[in-house]
């Protein structure tokens, strides 16, 4: 399709996304009080991250009347990882998914592809280019005229007891000092931390190994022996970006004697998950995701080819790195238990976990914060060190405290990231689920600030004076003399 008929086919579908929109009556007109704290505006709600789930959440939450401020380090249209760190070729999750659409066909990414590259063209479609999905995400914002303020680094969130959170805000050009009545961290997979290394990382010169997050960059490889240490999907996508940057050859070093090859969530990938999951008891929450943990996703089958068919790649199974040291000819000595391998550079694929330590913006109430860890035992044999970090949200994603009464106004913070899976399963960050997420989440907000200001909604109530009938249309009739004498 010509440049100028997917411009057209564009435009035709956001004139039916404004009828669908127009015709279900969406948004809401803004009902909620405005407030003022010493003369300046109160926002009701911050979101902190405009990738897919604090878009996604700012968009229903517009749906529903309530206007929502996001804000993002990044310049715009590079929010998540998307055109950033993320080196897969393609999304992993079926094509037919709908993603953020939140019950808009036309929001889907089906139609905004198929607006510029017709059915044939989905028809022929395996799965979603990454860079595809990104300017799809764009283009979510751009439609909806979503509130993204860009380059707005967040450094501190507070919460106070008068039940409003400080933020604390680096522009380009100043600092600002804002206030909000709810807070959304829409931090992503590394939401509540970063990502995590073993310990034996930090003992590497900075400039011979990465973390598989940090955005890889080509000239990191070129000519180089690389080893990966990991077996997930980023481990591939890792490896394959050195092979591809001209690395002279790339080892996989895999603790696993074998490559799990089931992806187990996919089992219960249904509705009944999305809707039932967070109503189980704890224990059976646990017993899911320590499940999920233990058997791991496998990598995908095309990234996995990805990396075997270049020929320069090995996989080294039941190979876990137990040491490491610096060879004297340049480079370093990757010690398993049965071999020492050579390599010019690492990446170390091993996933993020929930750290604060990685957060100081997170300071003034990370502390304070119940884990399961607080008030769920595992038993012996589900033991999860890295579950056990994971926050205790409330009904609301918020954050509840590990000692009541010593961090007020901290349950006006919500987690709306990849931590609150245990709570929540996984609808907040997972492309299958997160319409569902955000509609659970912004509900929960919209009530929550109704019921705050419900002494005002009810005086407003009592002074609505628009009237339905005028009294011209009727006659006032007497009872008959008959009538009276009964």
């Amino acid at each position: 399709m010509s440049e100028e008929s997917s411009l057209s086919g564009l435009a035709a579908l956001e004139a039916r996304l404004r009828q669908d929109l127009a015709w279900l009556d969406l948004p809401a007109s803004q009902w909620v009080k405005p407030r003022l704290n010493e003369g300046a505006p109160v926002l009701d709600v911050a979101i902190i991250g405009g990738g897919m789930a604090g878009l996604a959440l700012a968009a229903e939450l517009r749906h529903l009347g309530v206007d929502a401020v996001i804000f993002d380090q990044s310049v715009a249209g590079f929010e998540g990882p998307w055109a950033t760190t993320a080196r897969m070729q393609t999304l992993r999750s079926p094509k037919h998914l709908t993603g953020p659409a939140l019950g808009l066909p036309a929001l889907t990414f089906r139609a905004w592809f198929e607006a510029q590259f017709g059915a044939e063209g989905w028809a022929g479609l395996d799965k979603i280019p990454r860079l595809q999905w990104a300017d799809y995400l764009r283009w979510y914002r751009k439609v909806l005229a979503l509130d993204v303020r860009n380059e707005h680094r967040v450094t501190r969130v507070a919460p106070r007891a008068d039940a409003l959170v400080e933020l604390a805000i680096e522009t380009p050009v100043q600092t600002l000092h804002l206030l909000a009545r709810h807070v959304v961290l829409a931090t992503g997979r590394d939401g509540l931390g970063g990502p995590w290394v073993p310990e034996l990382a930090h003992q590497l010169p900075d400039h011979l190994w990465a973390h598989s997050g940090d955005g890889l960059q080509d000239d990191w490889f070129e000519g180089k022996r690389v080893a990966v240490i990991g077996g997930g999907a980023s481990a591939m996508d890792s490896a394959a970006t050195a092979l591809e940057a001209g690395a002279t050859g790339v080892d996989l070093l895999i603790r696993r004697a074998e490559l799990p090859r089931i992806n187990k969530g996919k089992g219960a990938s249904h509705p009944g998950m999305v809707h039932g999951y967070w109503r189980l008891p704890d224990a059976w929450k646990w017993r899911i995701r320590n499940y999920l943990n233990t058997q791991q996703v496998p990598p995908p089958r095309a990234s996995t080819i990805r990396v075997s068919s270049s020929g320069r790649a090995r996989f080294l199974l039941n190979s876990p790195v137990v040491s490491v040291e610096k060879n004297p000819r340049g480079g370093l000595w990757l010690n398993t238990p049965d071999a020492r391998i050579e390599a010019d550079f690492v990446v170390f694929a091993t996933g993020f976990r929930t750290d604060f330590e990685q957060r100081p913006e997170f300071a003034p109430f990370s502390s304070h914060i119940r884990t399961w860890r607080d008030r769920f035992e595992a038993p012996a044999s589900e033991r999860d060190a890295e579950l056990s970090e994971l926050p205790d949200l409330g009904s609301r994603f918020e954050f509840q405290e590990k000692i009541p009464g010593s961090c007020p106004g901290l349950n006006h913070i919500h987690c709306f990231s990849y931590p609150a899976a245990l709570n929540y399963g996984a609808v907040s960050g997972d492309i299958p689920a997160i319409s569902e997420g955000s509609k659970r989440l912004a509900q929960a907000l919209v009530g929550q600030l109704f019921n705050e200001d419900i002494s005002l909604h009810f005086d407003t109530m009592q002074r609505f004076a628009d009237p339905e009938l005028f009294g011209d249309e009727w006659v006032a009739s007497q009872p008959t003399a008959e009538e009276l004498r009964r």
